[in-house]
């Protein structure tokens, strides 16, 4: 089963999924171009999905998720989320919920977001 750490703002959900949470002060946080990036020790971080506001909003995924992570967006709460269906062992990492005040084309590089959350651990135990 899939689970975070104590800390974090994800829940474990049945059939091997999970959603994970991730909400910013107003004063910090641009809702609408967000992203999630994940991390193991002693390597680089690594993008997952993101968003990008240009009139209608556009996502982009690794491929390696694409078709069980879902990344969405709750403006009204300043909150983004990331849905994780149907784990694999290599879903195991730190992630990251991220936001920057631009929309460019480099929304899979870590240094072009400004705002970071602390991190959520996502296990598999077996």
């Amino acid at each position: 089963q899939v689970q975070l750490e104590e800390s974090g703002g994800g829940l474990v959900q049945a059939g091997g999924s999970l959603r994970l949470s991730c909400t910013f002060a107003l004063r910090t946080f641009n809702s609408y171009n967000v992203a999630w990036f994940r991390q193991t020790p002693g390597k680089e971080r690594d993008f997952v999905a993101a968003v990008r506001e240009m009139g209608v909003p556009y996502t982009y995924y690794k491929d390696s998720v694409k078709g069980r992570f879902t990344i969405s967006r709750d403006t009204d709460k300043n909150t983004m989320y990331l849905q994780m269906n149907r784990r694999q062992p290599e879903d195991a990492a730190s992630y990251y919920c991220a936001s920057r005040a631009g929309y460019e084309s480099d929304y899979n590089e870590p240094l072009a977001y400004q705002n970071w959350g602390q991190g959520t651990q996502v296990t598999v135990s077996s």
